[in-house]
């Protein structure tokens, strides 16, 4: 056994509650909570109540905690192959599989408990329905094909519109929109970091890039098709009146700059130019969606 690997013999309990919160991915589960109020907000148009948007974003959380520590459960093998998530709690056996298996049951039951209460049963439904196909659907099919990532994307762009519903209690034409925005993301971020970590991948088997899962011309085509389809998509909230013409002209920069960046992949293929892209997906959501809201309070 690797010495990396800690035996529960040893293990402190400062060491557990740090792997519990590692097991949240607490940075990828914020900005699902994001999104929820995201989405949220947009719908209250400022007028929102403040202990719902409280307990929403902490359903959220909870709710995504949830469904990547499924993911790390199923992957536990998988996960110890690749270097980039050797040292997760369950590879280094910080955490067992039944002490993780009790506290994601805890967080999805405790998310959705905090969602009936606060919101709608369409929003508990669709948070049922999205952690499903996140951790039962998108995981395996990550080891079949690229389809994997048209599944994912759909789970990927839930929370906004769950944010919408829990305001609204329905799926309007907004909602889509808000949704289609993320959606379409979704494909140059997951991309990027197929390609970022194509090595690591294919240790596991995953299959994530498109073009039969080549780091070629074709593959960063895809990623600068899907990345320009962002900028019409993000004016698409002005043009029917759910925000302002601020909000759009920043869509449009932000979409404009992110597009820019496919370019150096198309022309050099390097690791450093599909880093780029990763770190410009992680910027351009969150700071169109802060535009969209800021127009609207």
């Amino acid at each position: 056994m690797p010495e990396s690997i800690t035996t529960a013999a040893t293990i402190s309990a400062g060491t557990k509650i740090r792997a519990f919160v590692e097991l949240l991915k607490v940075r990828l589960s914020l900005l699902v909570a994001f999104s929820c109020a995201f989405g949220y907000g947009l719908a209250t148009r400022g007028n929102m109540d403040w202990q719902v948007l409280i307990m929403l974003t902490l359903g959220g959380f909870l709710l995504s905690g949830a469904s990547v520590s499924i993911n790390q459960i199923l992957e536990k093998d998988l996960d110890s192959l690749m270097t980039r998530t050797q040292n997760r709690p369950l590879p280094t056996a910080r955490l067992t599989v039944s002490e993780a298996t009790v506290f994601t049951l805890i967080c999805l039951i405790a998310s959705l408990v905090i969602l009936w209460i606060y919101t709608n049963p369409l929003t508990v439904v669709l948070s049922i329905i999205s952690m499903l196909l996140y951790s039962f659907v998108y995981t395996p099919l990550k080891q079949v094909g690229p389809i994997a990532v048209f599944v994912g994307a759909i789970p990927g762009a839930l929370p906004p519109l769950l944010g919408w519903i829990a305001a609204t209690g329905s799926i309007t034409y907004e909602a889509i929109i808000i949704f289609g925005i993320q959606f379409i993301w979704q494909f140059p971020h997951f991309w990027a970091i197929a390609w970022v970590a194509d090595d690591d991948y294919k240790k596991a088997g995953f299959k994530l890039l498109p073009s039969g899962g080549g780091k070629d011309l074709n593959t960063a085509i895809q990623i600068m098709v899907y990345t320009l389809f962002l900028i019409p998509l993000g004016l698409l909230p002005a043009t029917f009146g759910i925000t302002g013409i601020y909000s759009a002209v920043v869509a449009t920069i932000c979409g404009a700059a992110f597009f820019a960046q496919t370019f150096s992949l198309m022309k050099t293929g390097s690791r450093q130019s599909a880093l780029r892209i990763m770190f410009g997906s992680f910027i351009y959501l969150p700071v169109v969606q802060i535009a969209y809201l800021l127009d609207k309070i």
